[in-house]
């Protein structure tokens, strides 16, 4: 198993890519930590997993990673549970979508809050036990658009642009303790985000996929999966995208 009896800390995993990761990950050997903001999606995730890898060990904890406290109070008691932290996978975001001219000030606060702002909280709360550790491996989950921009989406294309400048400064600066740190850009994937796209817009985009269809959740974990684990032990500081040829 290629993270047995590592402690992996995954955000936004009550459903999508951030379950997929988790479930992924709990096959692997890791024992899993998840949170989400709410109680009972979390619950019926972590019960979900358990019954997908039985003797699986899995911690779930609501938390709303925008604000600092909640960040710090996850990553102690995962620390308390599990004795460590040696993953994180920064997962957790959203979407409120609009032209320019018509976005809202906090409809583009609130995207930057969660997708930016909180993956920096949860690493700055993470970075600690992992220097304990004498190393670490920490996944942030960028985005196509924050590579290539789009119309539409300028507040979660500036999110995940700023996920991949967090991604490589951090990289450079935690190095030299041993703790690698990567991004994931995935493109289009099958999830409730995509699923609600008319028929009319997913049709157009599938056009644009060289690889005419759209990524499941589990092409997005198994790159995770690969940056968290042994095989990537010499990668730092780089962006892997799985956009099946969208950008290139």
């Amino acid at each position: 198993m290629l993270l047995q009896n590592k402690v992996a800390l995954i955000t936004g995993a009550s459903r999508g890519i951030g379950y997929a990761v988790a479930e992924m990950f709990l096959r692997e050997g890791a024992l899993v930590a998840i949170c989400a903001t709410k109680e009972a999606p979390l619950l019926a995730a972590k019960e979900e997993l358990l019954k997908a890898v039985p003797g699986g060990k899995v911690y779930a904890q609501t938390a709303d990673i925008s604000k600092s406290a909640d960040c710090e109070s996850l990553v102690d008691n995962v620390v308390k549970e599990f004795g460590g932290i040696d993953i994180l996978v920064n997962n957790a975001g959203i979407t409120k979508d609009n032209l320019a001219l018509r976005m809202k000030e906090e409809d583009f606060d609130a995207v930057i809050n969660i997708n930016l702002k909180g993956a920096f909280l949860m690493c700055k709360a993470a970075l600690r036990p992992m220097m304990k550790r004498g190393e670490g491996s920490i996944i942030n989950m960028s985005s196509v658009v924050g590579q290539s921009g789009n119309a539409g989406q300028i507040n979660y294309a500036a999110s995940k642009a700023g996920i991949i400048g967090l991604t490589k400064s951090l990289a450079k600066e935690f190095a030299s303790r041993n703790i690698r740190v990567n991004a994931v850009a995935p493109g289009f994937v099958a999830t409730d985000m995509t699923g609600a796209l008319s028929g009319e817009i997913k049709a157009k985009v599938l056009e644009s996929i060289p690889l005419k269809r759209f990524a499941d959740a589990k092409d997005i974990a198994g790159a995770a999966l690969f940056l968290a684990g042994p095989q990537a032990g010499y990668i730092t500081g780089q962006v892997l995208a799985v956009n099946g040829g969208l950008y290139i």
